[in-house]
């Protein structure tokens, strides 16, 4: 199985797993429990928060959640007043932003998928917006977002699942919610940062050993999240590169047959998604069943719907069918992209296209 779905998830590191098992095999005491056990898991996780941390603005503190998920519910449901947000936001910033009842507003996109700022209503709280977007790549000017935001009263929420280690974070912004499992880390942990000064009520009551956060840590988990953090600041320039070379290879070999969704120049280049005109990609994925590559439609899997995404850069629903994104990032290599790619086209010519 080649795997090109590095959006969707990422291989754990070795690293990440090393730093994991000594917890998992050894280390059973909770981490809220005063004795000596539990006084050498807590500060296990005190290690991890501290290189979480480190790839994140200064002057805020990291809480340690079940990952992204919980994150964005508890920023959007712990503020106040209106909601400003963007068409291509994932769904959990959108469902949740909807389910609160709060006004809101929902700014569109342009044809690559950037955002195309409105006025910010009077009584608005929260301005919410991704750093880089899961199914395009596309790179937001968060730090513009956040200014504007300042302007009119509002906190700004980054979503910065994909782009935490990959793409600065703007110091301005007020609340951050990650995820482990994007950076080759373990799945079941993320986190929220929240700037000092800033409390949110809280989203799970209980034992409140996050400080505001309820819920039992996993040493194993954290240590995990922080190993994979050390390692993407350790090898930010090397990933970098190696995700540039990728990049450059894979559109020189998938050819003139595609069209890029999303910005040519604002995107990270882990994520390459592109359309081919009347593809029927059910068949192409079945065709390269060995190869893990994503509809364009990732989100609405299996529910039969064009990609919200896509439709927002003013995509038409045969031409978001008609995508496909292809993620690769740190483990992938040269010579299985280009295998890879080179299976894609062949299916695809095979539907006469």
């Amino acid at each position: 199985m080649i795997y090109l779905d590095y959006q969707a998830t990422t291989p754990l590191a070795p690293e990440a797993l090393k730093a994991m098992l000594p917890w998992l095999e050894q280390g059973h005491a909770n981490p809220h429990s005063p004795h000596r056990a539990g006084r050498q898991a807590r500060a296990a996780v005190e290690v991890a928060r501290d290189q979480v941390a480190a790839l994140l603005p200064s002057s805020g503190r990291v809480v340690f959640t079940s990952g992204a998920t919980e994150a964005l519910n508890w920023a959007i449901k712990g503020t106040g007043g209106g909601i400003v947000t963007t068409a291509t936001e994932h769904a959990v910033v959108l469902d949740t932003a909807a389910a609160t009842g709060r006004p809101l507003t929902v700014m569109p996109v342009d044809g690559e998928g950037q955002v195309v700022p409105g006025p910010i209503a009077e009584g608005t709280g929260l301005v919410a917006a991704m750093l880089v977007n899961n199914e395009i790549g596309t790179v937001q000017p968060v730090a513009a977002l956040a200014e504007q935001a300042h302007g009119a009263g509002a906190l700004m929420l980054c979503d910065a699942v994909q782009g935490y280690g990959r793409v600065a974070i703007p110091d301005t912004v007020d609340l951050v919610a990650i995820s482990a499992h994007k950076i080759h880390g373990p799945k079941g942990v993320g986190a929220l940062w929240l700037r000092d000064g800033i409390t949110l009520p809280p989203l799970l009551h209980g034992g409140d050993q996050e400080g505001g956060r309820s819920g039992t840590l996993s040493p194993a988990l954290c240590a995990g999240f922080g190993a994979a953090a050390r390692l993407m600041a350790a090898r930010a320039e090397e990933d970098e590169a190696h995700v540039g070379r990728l990049w450059s290879l894979a559109v020189e070999r998938l050819g003139s047959g595609w069209t890029l969704n999303g910005s040519p120049d604002h995107r990270y280049h882990g994520n390459l998604n592109v359309r081919r005109d009347g593809l029927d990609v059910a068949r192409l994925m079945s065709d390269c069943r060995d190869i893990a590559f994503s509809a364009g439609s990732a989100c609405a899997s299996g529910s039969g719907r064009p990609s919200h995404v896509l439709t927002a850069l003013g995509l038409s629903d045969r031409d978001a069918k008609s995508s496909i994104r292809i993620g690769f990032g740190r483990y992938t290599t040269e010579a299985e992209l280009m295998q890879a790619i080179d299976r894609i086209n062949t299916a695809a010519r095979a539907q006469g296209l």
